[in-house]
């Protein structure tokens, strides 16, 4: 569930059929060593792209709290977040049936104790909580349409003082994306921008 890599089959299918064709990489994501096992029909399935990398490397987490990881995919942020403190609580979802069981598989491999999957369609699996922050690299490819959901569903599950934090290439929507959080949170700023792509960050305040 990602923004930026192409199949002929969609990433954001919520029951891929194209052909099981299991990988495994290693990563070095905020000074630790990580492994993920990905697959076919699923986002950047040989590396961690440059936009999850740069949302990884830059996201501002809380102390304390229960974190979202919308779309995760195989897994990579949300690992990532919960490996930075236990006093965490993360909350992967996806649509993507592949994705969920790849994520699972990938908690227990980098022992994320602190972290759960969730199957569903956008915030769906996760109404019955609130979070402290959301974390997304969406489906660009999907449309800006579904994307444009995600931002204005997102204060729905969010606690006051919590943070919604959204990596996207740099030239797309310029305009219209801080125009939709501005919409959704009432503000937005950039948290980080790097290898053409920018974070944006909305707040509930």
């Amino acid at each position: 569930m990602r923004s930026t890599e192409q199949s002929t089959e969609h990433y954001f299918s919520s029951d891929p059929k194209s052909r099981f064709t299991f990988s495994l990489f290693s990563a070095i994501l905020r000074g630790r060593d990580f492994k993920f096992s990905t697959s076919s029909s699923v986002f950047s399935k040989k590396r961690i792209d440059l936009g999850t990398r740069l949302l990884i490397e830059k996201m501002i987490l809380p102390a304390e709290g229960l974190i979202l990881d919308l779309g995760c995919g195989y897994g990579a942020v949300g690992i990532v977040a919960a490996s930075t403190n236990p006093k965490l609580q993360i909350i992967m979802t996806d649509v993507n049936v592949r994705a969920v069981a790849l994520a699972r598989t990938n908690l227990k491999k980098n022992r994320a104790f602190n972290a759960k999957v969730r199957l569903g369609y956008l915030y769906e699996p996760v109404e019955d909580l609130i979070f402290n922050c959301i974390l997304l690299n969406p489906p660009v490819s999907a449309g800006m349409d579904l994307v444009k959901k995600m931002i204005l569903g997102a204060p729905e599950v969010l606690a006051t003082g919590g943070s919604f934090q959204m990596v996207i290439r740099s030239k797309i929507s310029g305009k219209t994306l801080p125009r939709i959080f501005n919409e959704a949170f009432g503000n937005c700023s950039i948290l980080s921008r790097g290898s053409g792509y920018r974070i944006l960050k909305g707040e509930i305040k």
